[in-house]
């Protein structure tokens, strides 16, 4: 039996994203033991998941602080993995390739890097969608693949049934309206218009939920849908998981959860501005589908609404 190393640090789009490749590398690893390199963020998550045996936290302290990556260099030399597989592909990533393996091909380090086509350059590969990427990186370095371009994200769920019977929730579309503060352009203004017509047409037949992250509580005040907390806390990503597998319907900004909505195999749609496509990021799948549009701000509430219906 090996030791195999994983390393994915995040974020949770791309977390949802890698699940296939990680499953596609314990399959063709199946006598050897799996260790994953990750943040403490994504640590109860990881737990979770059937294709991980071990977990090791990677605090991704300054490249300067020489103690902390000494220990964190000795304690992964210490398992003697006999190859590494970097799903992050990140220059952090790729500076520990230089302390670990630093003459190491894609036989010991399969990287973005070390399976790059010989006739791209990586700027030109990188503009392929990421599960292509995956899998490109996978089969280069000798695994066959089955996972890595339909990702399950399944085992991330956790029972919520006391949170459903709290907010009495049978048939409901939950909306993903947040994003990160530096990533307003992926936002879609026009929610409560949206929730509005849904109504009207719905009545009682949907409820309209939401369920905001740790710094997104008070802007889910302004919007006119049920706030999903448990104890008056924000649900972690398990819950969150939960929660959106059991919904009707999901409308979502291009963020982490919408990537869980799209490989949870639930029925969505994700708005895109000019920032990126739906097909790079690998979003759309058989029943989450992708609006693309130059300006969010042009993309109207009764646009949505009328996809929404088609679709639901």
């Amino acid at each position: 039996m090996s030791n195999i190393l994983v390393i994915k640090h995040g974020s949770l789009g791309d977390i949802a994203q890698a699940s296939g490749a990680i499953q596609d590398i314990c399959e063709n690893h199946k006598n050897d033991k799996l260790y994953l390199l990750t943040t403490k963020p994504y640590f109860e998550l990881f737990k979770k998941n059937p294709f991980i045996h071990e977990i090791i936290i990677d605090n991704r302290l300054s490249r300067f602080n020489l103690i902390y990556l000494y220990m964190l260099m000795k304690k992964i030399k210490k398992l003697k993995v006999s190859k590494v597989f970097d799903l992050q592909n990140s220059s952090r990533t790729s500076f520990y390739k230089k302390i670990l393996f630093p003459k190491a091909n894609s036989d010991i380090w399969s990287s973005s890097e070390t399976t790059l086509p010989t006739d791209v350059n990586k700027e030109d590969f990188d503009k392929n969608p990421v599960l292509y990427r995956f899998d490109h990186q996978l089969k280069t370095s000798g695994l066959k693949t089955k996972h890595t371009t339909n990702p399950d994200f399944n085992w991330s769920c956790s029972n919520i049934k006391n949170i459903k019977e709290k907010y009495n929730l049978d048939k409901y579309i939950m909306l993903l309206p947040f994003c990160s503060p530096h990533l307003s352009h992926k936002k879609w203004p026009y929610y409560n218009e949206l929730i509005e017509l849904l109504k009207n047409k719905y009545q009682d037949r949907f409820k309209i939920v939401l369920a905001p992250g740790p710094k997104e509580v008070d802007d889910a005040k302004k919007i006119n849908a049920i706030c999903i907390l448990d104890d008056n806390k924000v649900l972690n990503i398990l819950q969150l998981s939960s929660l959106i597998k059991q919904s009707s319907f999901v409308v979502a900004n291009d963020t982490g959860p919408a990537h869980i909505a799209a490989h949870l195999d639930v029925k969505g749609l994700t708005l895109f501005g000019s920032h990126t496509t739906a097909k790079k990021v690998s979003i759309e799948r058989d029943k989450f589908k992708a609006i693309q549009v130059a300006d969010l701000s042009k993309l109207s509430a009764k646009n949505v609404f009328e996809k929404i219906v088609n679709e639901l």
